[in-house]
């Protein structure tokens, strides 16, 4: 089991960043509210995973803090949850805001999320829910969790712009929205905000107007 890596960000490809970890290079999946915060190229990171074995591959997932690692836990228990869901969902919502949907129980929030029908929408209302009920100490009060601002990103000059735009919409595309939706929704963030340049805002303005 792989709980913990700390090493140099040696590339950052949304959703995935490669960790050089004593010569050895990590990819680690990262939702996106979590992947805005990490470190500029060259900087050491340190990031929480959660290791998934499977017959095709090992995936390794990573957070910046326990708060973020343990929903994503809980979330792949519910039926019909994997990890790639898990992932897409805390890309779109950071841990305070899921927990608040869940609290609330807008269902209706959760269906606009790739992937979650209605029905997931209902049960994960339902399972969440009960699951915050039942954790131990305070790890899932939304009181307790705190919004971490972003921080800054590369930016990127105008002659890699075709560069980002298409690593942006890759991104999407793995968060589990349709090509056609994921150039949709590049298309309008840049008409609305043409200065965007780089792909790390790029995703963070598209996902946060599909909320």
């Amino acid at each position: 089991m792989i709980g913990r890596l700390r090493g140099e960000v040696v590339a950052k490809h949304p959703p995935l960043v490669v960790l050089d970890v004593g010569g050895v290079g990590y990819e680690v999946l990262m939702p996106m509210t979590c992947f805005y915060d990490l470190p500029e190229l060259g900087q050491t990171a340190q990031i929480l995973t959660h290791f998934v074995v499977r017959e095709d591959a090992h995936l390794l997932y990573g957070f910046n803090a326990e708060q973020e690692r343990a929903l994503f836990r809980e979330l792949i228990k519910v039926n019909g949850v994997g990890p790639k869901l898990a992932l897409a969902i805390l890309s779109r919502m950071s841990a305070v805001q899921f927990i608040q949907t869940v609290e609330a129980e807008d269902s209706k929030a959760l269906t606009r999320l790739p992937g979650v029908g209605t029905k997931t929408a209902e049960r994960l209302v339902v399972e969440m829910k009960d699951r915050f009920k039942g954790m131990q100490g305070d790890i899932f009060k939304s009181n307790n969790l705190v919004n971490v601002p972003p921080s800054s990103t590369n930016t990127a000059t105008a002659n890699h712009q075709n560069d980002f735009q298409a690593e942006a919409s890759a991104a999407l595309v793995s968060l589990g929205y349709k090509p056609t939706e994921a150039s949709k929704m590049i298309n309008a963030t840049l008409k609305r905000l043409p200065e965007l340049n780089s792909a790390e805002t790029l995703i963070k303005e598209a996902l946060r107007a599909a909320l």
